[in-house]
This record gives C-alpha cells, sequence and structure tokens, in this order.
C-alpha cells in the first residue's frame, strides 16, 4: 500500500513544544494569571510612519500584483541598506522578497541542497533550520557551541565537521535562541574555513540591529570576494521594525542563484503581500528613532534579567549579547521531582513549571540544548521580573 504522505513531509520532526504551548493558551484562556517567556517578537507595535504608509497604498491602489521577486523601489532600498548597514555592494537583480525571512531561509535551502548534502548548523540552533534542510532532501550536521565559548563554534570545530558531502553553513548572527554575537574577527576565521573547503553559507541577519553595549555584528558575505560569491545574507523588518505580522523578509545572493530562487518563488508564491512592500520601503528610507528607542528598551530588560539571574537559585546562563532571548541553564533541577513527576529533560522541567509556577519556557530540546530553557525579554519589565522570581521560587521548592 503507497504511502499516503510524501516523504519529504514525513522527514519533519513534530513540536516538542506544541502541547506545553498549548497547555499555556488554555490556562490563559481559563482566566490563569500566565508569564510566557516564549514569545519570539518584539512587544511592541509598528511605528505609526509606517503603518501610515500602508493605509496609504490602500487608499491609492497599490493592490495589485507585483513582480515574484518584489518592488523594485523595494528592492533598491534594500540594496542601499546593504551598502549602507553591511559594506556590501548588491544590484537591485541580486535581491529577493519573499514572505517573511523563514520563507527566504526555505528559498535558499530549496536552490541550493540536493538529496544527501550535508548541512553544518551550529547548536544551540533555530529550531526551523534542521527541519527545511531536511524538507529538502539535506542531512543537518550538529556542531555543539560551547557555553566556555558563549556558545560560539570555532573554526576547528567547523573545519572537523566538513566532509566532502557538505554544501551549506547555516550561520545565524546574532542568534536565536543564545544571543551570541560573532565578533568580525570570529567570522572571518570561519569564512576563511568555509572558503578553504569551497562551500556556502545562509547568513541569518534577521537580529543585526538588536545588539547591546559596544557589539556589533559583522556579514559573513564582506569578507572576501569567494564569501560574497558564496553566501546568501537573509534578513527581514520583522524583529527590527517590530512588524513580524507584515510578513517581509529578502535575501541578497549572487547573480545565478538569486534567479533560480526568483524563478521558484514566481511558481510557488509569487510576490509577497504588495501593501506590506510598500510599508517596508518607508521603513527602511526612514531615520530609525522607533528602533533605537526600542533597542534601548530591551537594553533595560536585558541588565533588569542578567542582574535577577545572577541572584537566583539553580539557574545559571551565558550572557546574551543580541535578539532578545537567554538560555537559561536548568539542568541542576534534572532528577529532582515535582510531585509525582520526574524531571528528566527541559520538556519535562517546561511542563511542571508551567504547572506549579505559572511559567511558560520554551525546552531547549527543541534548538539542541536540553540543558536549558529558553527565555524572551519581549515582554514588560513587570512580567520579566515577576516570572522570574516564579522560576526561582520554583528552583528553590525543588531543592
Amino acid at each position: 500500500m503507497k504511502e499516503r504522505l510524501a516523504k519529504r513531509i514525513r522527514t519533519i520532526s513534530p513540536s516538542l513544544t506544541l502541547a506545553i504551548s498549548a497547555k499555556a493558551k488554555a490556562m490563559k484562556a481559563a482566566g490563569e494569571n500566565v508569564i510566557s517567556f516564549g514569545v519570539g517578537e518584539p512587544d511592541f507595535n509598528t511605528p505609526a510612519h509606517i503603518v501610515k504608509e500602508a493605509e496609504l497604498a490602500l487608499e491609492t491602489g497599490h493592490t495589485k500584483y507585483t513582480p515574484s521577486s518584489g518592488l523594485l523601489e523595494l528592492r533598491r532600498a534594500i540594496a542601499e541598506k546593504f551598502k549602507r548597514d553591511n559594506n556590501l555592494e548588491y544590484d537591485s537583480s541580486q535581491i529577493i522578497v519573499s514572505n517573511g525571512a523563514k520563507h527566504s531561509i526555505f528559498n535558499v535551502c530549496y536552490a541550493l541542497i540536493d538529496e544527501g548534502d550535508e548541512v553544518i548548523i551550529p547548536a544551540p540552533y533555530w529550531l526551523t533550520y534542521p527541519e527545511v534542510v531536511k524538507v529538502c532532501g539535506g542531512v543537518p550536521v550538529y556542531v555543539k557551541a560551547s557555553k566556555k565559548t558563549g556558545f560560539k563554534i570555532t573554526p576547528e570545530q567547523l573545519r572537523s565537521a566538513i566532509t566532502e558531502k557538505t554544501k551549506l553553513l547555516i550561520f545565524n548572527s546574532p542568534c536565536n535562541p543564545t544571543g551570541a554575537v560573532y565578533s568580525e574577527e570570529e567570522v572571518r576565521a570561519l569564512a576563511k574555513v568555509c572558503e578553504e573547503a569551497g562551500i556556502f553559507v545562509l547568513s541569518d541577519e534577521i537580529y543585526e540591529k538588536l545588539v547591546y553595549g559596544n557589539t556589533q555584528p559583522f556579514s559573513f558575505a564582506a569578507c572576501s570576494d569567494y564569501m560574497m560569491d558564496h553566501t546568501i545574507t537573509v534578513n527581514g523588518v520583522s524583529k527590527t521594525y517590530a512588524m513580524t505580522g507584515w510578513r517581509i523578509g529578502y535575501l541578497a545572493a549572487p547573480k545565478d542563484i538569486a534567479k533560480a530562487i526568483d524563478s521558484f518563488q514566481s511558481h510557488a508564491t509569487s510576490n509577497a503581500n504588495s501593501i506590506a512592500q510598500y510599508a517596508t520601503i518607508k521603513a527602511l528610507n526612514s531615520p530609525e528613532a522607533a528602533v533605537d528607542e526600542m533597542v534601548a528598551i530591551f537594553a533595560k530588560r536585558r541588565e533588569a534579567m542578567l542582574t535577577r539571574i545572577a541572584e537566583m537559585e539553580g539557574v545559571r546562563c551565558v550572557v546574551p549579547d543580541g535578539a532578545f532571548y537567554c538560555m537559561l541553564v536548568v539542568s541542576s533541577a534534572y532528577g529532582k521531582k515535582f510531585g509525582n513527576k520526574l524531571i528528566d529533560g527541559s520538556v519535562a522541567f517546561a511542563d511542571c513549571l508551567l504547572d506549579a509556577a505559572k511559567v511558560a519556557v520554551v525546552p531547549g530540546i527543541s534548538f539542541g540544548a536540553d540543558e536549558c530553557v529558553r527565555i524572551s525579554y519581549s515582554l514588560s519589565m513587570s512580567d520579566l521580573l515577576e516570572g522570574l522570581d516564579r522560576i526561582d521560587a520554583f528552583m528553590r521548592s525543588l531543592a
């Protein structure tokens, strides 16, 4: 009897966090005071001038199809953004606008990965990366970053993971879920290994504006002419401009790869939302006062979070330099019981924490780091501190 579902769909792993997420939502709906650390989006409204531009687009009838790769004016604005922010020179033909950065990541993998190709993914990783690789016929190869190195892989680790089957490195800095940001020196050292091995890089830079202190991210494609020709840079407006629901992501790629992706996208989805594209032009061409204000608020929450974590019982973290996440190491609770339930990993920890303290976190096993849970500081300062107090009380109750 033939399988009802295609093999490519059957390779996708079910979400290990789905039950916890559904449980938290049900508790909230029932009126319980659940504090959620799981949200992966800024808790700010889209800046008013961007919203007004979308309203103007509606009023003036900009509701038709656009080129599949995106409006020319938008692609020019994106190319200018790369030149201004990343010192990267792209022609508008090398820019593809898609339905969110996740869509761009899928397009890159679909265009580059053949059956059996190996794709190196540093761990902890964003949970979508391996699933996209598998759907495209690739084989995820995980390189575990150490807490001692700030959750950043070393050139030696990368070199050891490369085989004759390696096609691509998926690189994310600033990183979801760890908040790690690689320095220019660290990026150049990894790029040298990639160049020696002749592999491609997908550089996911969606959190590039969300960095703190003196931290400065650096684009992989800026390392050399070789990397410029072998790197596809993915970005978008979701995190920087609090536009998660607008679904505009984009990529910059060598011309042949961009052309192939445009051809595929023209058949798969055609263009991204036209109204959101006009709003994105406004976002990219406007002063970033609202972005700076948002980053300043995140920075204050981050400092408050780190101060409180340092006081807590049985938990620790690696200081995040970017994004708005922190990996909380909670493995000291493993082997203990909450009621009759043994806490034997991050899923059980998250489930027990939700029952005991009404706090929702994301189990680290989803990111390849079962000793941790991910918390986000994209929630109010009061909820942030109250949630950490509850986690502290829960940990002390297990002692």
